[in-house]
């Protein structure tokens, strides 16, 4: 087992700050490939915007995304995990809770972001490495 932090402290993750428009923040979600975005207000964590905020709170709601903060159509106070958290524990979380993105935070203080498919990527490398371990056996020769 790993911890969560293991999986993404290498990645530069993008953080948007609450005075942001939703269309510059859009655009670097669709720069990066990413689903959602941490929200900060000095420095601190404050919220999270995802695909399903811009479809449910932008794009039906009617709002002008250049002129729309995303401060005012993030989810507010996320639920976060510890950077030691399990990936295990994480995955329960995200089936419980319906996510596809948990933030990692000391308190306020945000560490990463991990999404499912971080964490699916991560499984299906563990898969792979068993299996050709187990080729690996199976093909071997028995030592007399």
């Amino acid at each position: 087992m790993c911890c969560i932090y293991d999986l993404v402290r290498d990645q530069d993750t993008y953080r948007a700050d609450v005075n942001k428009t939703v269309l510059d923040v859009a655009q670097a979600m669709v720069d990066r490939n990413i689903g959602a975005v941490p929200v900060l207000e000095d420095g601190l964590l404050v919220g999270i915007f995802s695909e399903r905020d811009l479809m449910k709170k932008v794009v039906v709601e009617g709002r002008d995304a250049s002129r729309t903060r995303v401060g005012d159509v993030m989810t507010p106070d996320p639920l976060t995990v510890a950077p030691s958290e399990e990936l295990e524990a994480c995955m329960l979380l995200m089936r419980q809770h319906g996510f596809r993105h948990l933030p990692i935070s000391d308190g306020k203080q945000l560490k990463g972001m991990v999404s499912l498919r971080d964490i699916m990527l991560r499984d299906l490398t563990e898969k792979d490495d068993e299996v050709r371990m187990m080729r690996a056996y199976i093909h071997s020769t028995p030592q007399i």
